[in-house]
């Protein structure tokens, strides 16, 4: 062997050793570093029914004036660090750019914080937190906080959704867009087989992991109650300042011999129906971000980090199944699998998408949603994505777990998914 060929094996040995001790898989993403993009803060409003629960007269822009004020106070952090907040929001006519920029003055952001808005309809605020995070990890900011909000009471209706045009409408996939959800999601329903006793099964399961959940009080860790908010009675209109501390869309004695008596919403001879799919809902919800070296020097209480994210396009009248085709590829940008993963929060949307998703995926379904999930307590539909991280990371904190998933379907046909792991 000549001497070139020598060091060549040599280097090639040296190469092989250093890459057998680096970290991978779960040992890899629980490892940490000075430059992890990490949560100090996550929370929310209290989730209640539109046009009937306890924040249907509070609009949008209040609500995100109470969550910012609650992470200030939580978090202790000096509102003049925070250089960004993004806010996903689906329904405000504007995107809400205007009143989320002054909701962050009136909760005690000086002006030299910025607000944008964003609307990436069901996922808006997830991709609020990954906006902030990428923008952390570029450079181009220190601290941020991704949130999201909606008032579906004052503005969910026909209009959220403009008129198509003539060229959008001639496209044979552009115009499958503006298809109704309820109505696309039945139709995959029946395509795949979900049959109503399984859908009626699993959301009667949602709401019993939620009652119980409620009951026992392991919502109230990432909840920030409301003490003083105005309320129209909907019978005699009296007006009068209500608390309100508890989600209120959970309900007691469902069943699924109960959800079986409910008429399907979108066909004489559907599966689909309200109490099988996700509720219209109120709330708020924000998490506060900065890298892990930011966080220590500030002192900050690290709760966990945001390792990856994925956003994936599927055909958009299957838009249900955006979860099958986006957690795989978080997962892998994470460097782990399915089984080294303790809980899955998978928005509910609607019973037949999440159900198909978790069995195609071959997901243990204890893992998923273990408090239920939004057939049971709603989804306002800007802010489940950053509501979803809050109660993720209450979740794995309570129960001593550590690597996490969120991810939900998304109108159009599209899907995200987010990898974090707690501290």
């Amino acid at each position: 062997m000549s001497k070139a060929q020598q060091r060549l094996s040599q280097f090639q040995s040296h190469l092989a050793s250093s890459e057998a001790d680096i970290p991978r898989g779960r040992e890899s993403i629980l490892s940490k570093s000075p430059d992890d993009i990490v949560v100090t803060c996550a929370l929310r409003t209290p989730f209640t029914k539109g046009g009937k629960g306890g924040l249907k007269d509070t609009p949008a822009a209040d609500l995100l004036v109470h969550v910012f004020e609650s992470l200030l106070a939580r978090s202790k952090i000096d509102p003049s660090l925070v250089e960004d907040i993004a806010v996903g929001s689906v329904l405000p006519p504007g995107g809400g750019a205007t009143e989320f920029r002054a909701a962050a003055l009136v909760a005690g952001f000086p002006e030299s914080t910025a607000v944008k808005s964003l609307n990436r309809q069901c996922s808006s605020g997830l991709q609020a937190c990954a906006d902030i995070a990428n923008a952390i990890r570029s450079g181009m900011i220190d601290i941020g906080i991704g949130s999201g909000v909606e008032s579906m009471s004052s503005q969910y209706g026909p209009g959220a959704v403009t008129e198509f045009s003539e060229l959008l409408q001639s496209h044979p996939e552009a115009k499958n867009c503006k298809v109704p959800m309820g109505v696309l999601s039945e139709q995959m329903a029946k395509d795949r087989s979900i049959s109503r006793e399984d859908q009626d099964a699993f959301a009667a399961s949602s709401y019993q992991k939620a009652l119980q959940a409620q009951q026992e009080g392991k919502f109230d860790e990432e909840i920030a109650p409301l003490k003083k908010v105005k309320f129209v009675d909907p019978k005699t209109d009296e007006e009068r300042m209500i608390s309100v501390n508890k989600d209120d869309g959970i309900r007691d004695g469902i069943t699924a011999e109960s959800l079986g008596k409910i008429k399907p919403a979108f066909a004489k001879d559907g599966s689909i129906h309200a109490g099988n799919a996700s509720q219209i809902t109120d709330g708020a919800a924000a998490i506060l971000l900065m890298k892990r070296s930011t966080a220590e020097r500030l002192s900050q209480n690290i709760i966990g980090k945001l390792v990856s994210s994925s956003i994936v396009g599927v055909k958009p009248l299957l838009m249900g199944i955006g979860p099958w085709k986006a957690i795989p590829v978080a997962l892998e940008k994470a460097g782990i699998s399915k089984d080294d993963v303790d809980v899955f929060e998978i928005n509910e949307a609607f019973a037949s998408q999440c159900l198909w998703c978790v069995r195609e995926l071959g997901i243990d379904m204890k893992k998923v949603n273990p408090n239920g999930g939004a057939i049971a307590f709603g989804h306002p539909l800007g802010c489940t994505g950053a509501r979803q991280v809050a109660t993720l990371f209450n979740e794995l904190g309570r129960t001593g777990k550590k690597i996490g998933v969120t991810s939900m379907c998304v109108g159009t046909g599209m899907g995200m998914a987010a990898v974090f792991v707690k501290e």
